[in-house]
Parts: structure tokens; C-alpha cells; sequence
């Protein structure tokens, strides 16, 4: 599979996620399911019909429920991209020549840990809430998952993965080595599941930004605004934003791996860079996209804490960069 094939599948699926949206959310049967035309005229026309469904759509935070079980679409995009993430993952493992039942053990903690360090984190910075709502920690379904709760925890995993287990295909240099030979596996497909785990968001009607009256804006249900913008119908689709910079990002991690694998240049250098990549452009992302949405967030030096966090994760990177320059790790490559 060319690079070329490979972008057209995953951007026709990505694209299928939002159709497959559409087409739910109206009760369409078998919509989905036409021909895709890859021209500039039918995607603009995709675009424009987004645009306006998302401007005229009041979402169900419920998908659909039989007798005593209720399927959630937050629950349905987690699922969905933990799987997109795995999958993408894997793929690069193979053409890496790492063990997959070695990732398979390791996916198995990311996924279990991750989703308890992302609750952990949200309930940390709501503490107020759940000190008055305690049995709200469980309702996963209800939203409520951070992202950044989410890299912490699976940066903790890595570590006692890497320490405590020989991965076979790796080459077992060093700590560091065989933890930056599976981070940068991981974050192209990390980036792929925050792209489509975020439309969850939007049928929860939560993480919405300012109100607008861009034809992009999405309705927010009275019930959901916050008190101050009670009398405004649309607002900043922010979950949107990330959505479509987090595939981005993952388009051009993609690209990278593509050329390291062309070129057989999967060095220790490349590897923290890819890493790193990740981290430093979703921080940019999360960092400008935290002056737009009007959810609360605890601030600290009048930023919102997850600006802070992604101020942190830079300088840490910054700091490991040094590190390595001064411990010559880079060189050895």
C-alpha cells in the first residue's frame, strides 16, 4: 500500500465518520453507503453540507436504547477510536517488525489505564462537582474523559512496560531507546482516535467555545449554555477544531513514518522526534483552542489549566531534548 492509497482510505473514513453522523443522527438507512468522488467540486459540496447540518442539527446524546441498555454516542466514538488507534498502531508495529502479541499486552494497560487516568484528571479538575455529585465519577457516558489525564497515564504505563518486559523486534539499547520505539508508534494513532472521539463531544453538547454567528456555529440546547450566554442559540464548534488539527497532526506523523520506513531511518533521533511532534503541535492545538471554549477549567497565571499543562509539556520535552544533545544520544544515531 502507497502513501497516496493509504491517505485516501483513512481520509474517506474519517469523512465516513462524519457522514456515518449525519445519516444516524436523521435515521438515515444505507446513506452512507454511496460512492465516494474524491474530486474538488463533491468535497466542497461534503463540506457545505456538514456545515449546514451541523448549523441546523440538535443532537441526542443517546444513540439508541433496548429495554434496560442505552447506547451512548460518547460511549460509540471512545470505542471507535481506541480502535482506530489500535489499528493504526499495529500497522506500524508490522512494518516495524515488533511482536504483536507484545503490543497487544501493551495496548491492553494504555487502554484500561488511559481511560482511568482520563477520568481521574477530570474529576480532579471539577473536584467542587463530584465532591457534591460522587456517584457522577462512574458516568463515563456522560463525558468527561481528558485527554491530557490520558497521556500522563499512558506515559506512567510506557515507563513500567519498558522497565519490566523484554519487547521482542526491539533492539533493547537502553530505557529511553525502547521507550521512544513504541511512544512513537503510538502517537500517530493517538492523534487519529482524539480526531474522532471528539465528535462524542459534540453529541454530549459539551466543550462547545464562544457563541458565533459563523454559518459553521452549532445550536447548544438552552439547557446546556452557561448562565452568561443563556439568550445565545450558536456556538463555536470547537470539538470540530480539534477534530479536524488532531488529523492533521496525524497526517503529517503518518508522512514521517512513511519516510522513515522508505528511507530505513528509524533512529533514536527521529523516533523523540516524531514523539515529541505529537506532543508540542497537540499542546499549540490545546493551547489556542482553550481562549475559545467557555467551559470551566480551573486557571492558574490567568491561564485555563490545560493551557498550563500544555506550557509544561513543551518545556519537559524541551528539557529531555537538551538531555540527550548533552548526553550525545542523538549523535549515536
Amino acid at each position: 500500500m502507497n502513501l497516496l492509497s493509504f491517505y485516501i482510505i483513512i481520509s474517506i473514513s474519517f469523512a465516513g465518520v462524519a457522514k456515518l453522523v449525519y445519516a444516524l443522527a436523521l435515521g438515515a438507512s444505507g446513506a452512507i453507503c454511496e460512492s465516494s468522488s474524491l474530486s474538488a467540486r463533491t468535497l466542497l459540496f461534503e463540506i457545505f453540507e456538514m456545515i449546514n447540518f451541523l448549523h441546523t442539527f440538535e443532537p441526542n446524546s443517546l444513540m439508541f436504547s433496548f429495554a434496560f441498555i442505552k447506547i451512548h454516542w460518547y460511549g460509540f466514538f471512545v470505542v471507535l477510536a481506541i480502535v482506530s488507534a489500535l489499528f493504526i498502531s499495529l500497522f506500524l508495529g508490522k512494518k516495524y517488525k515488533i511482536n504483536k502479541d507484545d503490543l497487544f499486552d501493551l495496548f491492553f494497560y494504555l487502554i484500561i489505564f488511559g481511560v482511568f487516568g482520563a477520568r481521574i484528571y477530570d474529576v480532579f479538575l471539577e473536584w467542587r462537582y463530584y465532591i457534591d455529585n460522587p456517584f457522577d465519577i462512574i458516568k463515563i457516558w456522560q463525558g468527561g474523559l481528558a485527554i491530557h489525564g490520558a497521556i500522563l497515564a499512558g506515559v506512567i504505563v510506557l515507563c513500567f512496560f519498558v522497565k519490566n518486559k523484554k519487547i521482542r523486534g526491539l533492539e533493547n539499547k537502553s530505557f529511553w531507546d525502547d521507550f521512544f520505539s513504541l511512544s512513537f508508534l503510538i502517537v500517530p494513532g493517538l492523534a487519529l482516535g482524539q480526531a474522532i472521539g471528539r465528535f462524542g463531544n459534540y453529541f454530549n453538547q459539551e466543550l462547545f467555545g464562544r457563541p458565533t454567528d459563523f454559518p459553521w456555529g452549532i445550536p447548544i440546547n438552552i439547557l446546556n449554555r452557561p448562565i452568561e450566554f443563556i439568550s445565545s442559540k450558536f456556538f463555536h464548534p470547537t470539538f470540530l477544531y480539534e477534530s479536524l488539527g488532531s488529523f492533521a497532526i496525524f497526517i503529517f506523523l503518518f508522512s514521517v513514518h512513511f519516510y522513515l520506513l522508505k528511507k530505513s531511518k528509524a533512529t533514536f533521533t527521529t523516533k523523540f522526534f516524531v514523539t515529541s511532534s505529537y506532543l508540542i503541535l497537540y499542546s499549540i492545538l490545546r493551547f489556542s483552542l482553550e481562549f475559545v471554549r467557555i467551559d470551566f477549567a480551573p486557571e492558574f497565571l490567568g491561564l485555563r489549566f490545560p493551557q498550563v499543562m500544555s506550557v509544561v509539556i513543551v518545556f519537559l520535552l524541551l528539557f529531555l531534548g537538551f538531555k540527550f544533545y548533552s548526553l550525545k544520544m542523538f549523535n549515536k544515531n
